[in-house]
């Protein structure tokens, strides 16, 4: 260790460095799993929304096919 005069020091620091290192990896991933959830969360309520106004427009229609219907009689 003669060439590394730095050495003592910096093994402590690079090991340091790992645990910052894994520990924002790990939080990345977690972060990024939330945020696909939510996406998907979103993506569910978006599909049940356009449902729900598919089923109105339907209700729309029949309600105005009923009162033509009615009135021509």
């Amino acid at each position: 260790m003669e060439f590394l005069p730095f050495g003592p020091f910096l093994i402590p620091i690079a090991g340091m460095l790992m645990v910052v290192a894994i520990v924002s990896i790990v939080f990345w991933f977690k972060t990024r799993e939330k945020e696909l959830q939510a996406h998907q969360e979103m993506r569910t309520r978006e599909m049940e929304h356009q449902r729900k106004m598919k089923e109105l427009e339907l209700e729309i229609e029949k309600t105005k096919s009923q009162r033509g219907s009615g009135q021509a009689a």
